[in-house]
């Protein structure tokens, strides 16, 4: 069973940098899409951006410009670079990939998340 853990949330000042990490336990050969998705209290989980295995990213608007997203293969690791973070960026951040080949097909995997919260 692969599984997806997240690190590198924290507490942060408004305008500071993050970056979170979500690293695969096994080697992922090929993959549809991974992401990364946030959710604030009290309000739904969000999509924050968005890669294919082709390498095509996919922001939410409300991250556009402040937000990159990439995947590292020799790695199998998942990372955003989080800049000129907001409060509202305040949230439990969730890694998924979905469609997975590495020793088994995988469909929506989800790390158990971290928390980032950014102070005024």
């Amino acid at each position: 069973q692969v599984r997806l853990v997240e690190s590198g949330g924290g507490l942060v000042q408004a305008g500071g940098s993050l970056t979170l990490s979500c690293t695969a336990s096994g080697t992922i050969f090929s993959f549809n899409n991974m992401g990364w998705y946030r959710q604030a209290p009290g309000k739904q989980l969000e999509l924050v951006a968005t890669i294919t295995g082709g390498g095509t990213t996919n922001y939410a608007d409300s991250v556009k410009g402040r937000f990159t997203i990439s995947w590292d293969n020799d790695e199998n690791t998942l990372y955003v670079q989080m800049n000129s973070l907001k409060p509202e960026d305040t949230a439990v951040y969730y890694c998924n990939a979905d469609r997975v080949l590495s020793s088994s097909f995988y469909r929506d995997l989800w790390g158990r998340g971290t928390q980032v919260t950014v102070s005024s």
